[in-house]
């Protein structure tokens, strides 16, 4: 969505500086997004499936459903970024998200072989958009995201201390032996930033680091993700 940013007629604001308006910003300039969720969700859903409901719905002249489901992003980028995507479209992503019980911010990629302006960049629109999703009256939850150790300069940052956060585990962390150190490292780090008072965790938890965390008295919440509840249907069948 563009809209104009008030400096000359005509001028398109292309980088959502809406977005940020009365924001607070940390030191490396990435915006606080504070969590207005009161409770944990009952169920995540994808951006994907999110839509299908919300056409689905709109189709059977259902225009003020509720789905009692927070809907996450953790999907491949070009699921939900792009020239269509929530970032350049966000009127029609807030206009989706509204009938949902909340939203888990955006999970924009922050691969380690990114370049580093990519990475930060990408930090900061979880934190703006998740922001502006929750100054629109959305309950929001921060999705936190980090490489390597010099990603954690600016990863934990517009991420409220003693709140809940949200990652995810469906990809290569930590599943792949040979990222697993990278990961608890990171997750170590995040603890010790941040002291979160409970941990949502998309995918499986069923790893020790996150058992060495509720021996801390952390909480730790783990939702399957789309491919394993679509296996247990299968199964259950």
């Amino acid at each position: 969505m563009s809209q104009n940013n008030g400096t000359r007629k005509g001028c398109k604001d292309v980088w959502n500086a809406y977005m940020c308006k009365g924001v607070s910003f940390s030191r490396n300039d990435i915006p606080i997004c504070p969590t207005t969720a009161d409770d944990l969700p009952e169920k995540i859903i994808m951006w994907d499936e999110a839509k299908q409901i919300y056409k689905r719905e709109l189709s059977r002249k259902n225009q003020n459903f509720f789905y009692n489901a927070f809907v996450g992003f953790y999907l491949d980028d070009y699921k939900f970024d792009g020239p269509r995507g929530i970032w350049h479209d966000s009127a029609f992503a807030l206009k989706v998200l509204r009938h949902f019980a909340g939203v888990i911010t955006p999970d924009y990629s922050t691969y380690q072989d990114f370049p580093e302006p990519i990475k930060i960049y990408n930090t900061y629109r979880m934190r703006a958009f998740g922001r502006w999703l929750g100054v629109n009256g959305l309950a929001v939850i921060n999705n936190v995201r980090w490489g390597t150790s010099e990603s954690w300069r600016y990863c934990w940052d517009g991420v409220p201390k003693n709140s809940v956060v949200a990652i995810g585990t469906v990809g290569g962390s930590p599943r792949k032996l040979a990222d697993r150190k990278r990961f608890e490292e990171g997750l170590e780090e995040l603890v010790h930033v941040l002291h979160p008072r409970a941990i949502i965790v998309y995918g499986s938890a069923n790893y020790q680091c996150f058992k060495k965390l509720e021996d801390q008295g952390i909480k730790v919440v783990s939702y399957p993700s789309q491919t394993a509840s679509a296996f247990e249907r299968r199964r259950a069948k």
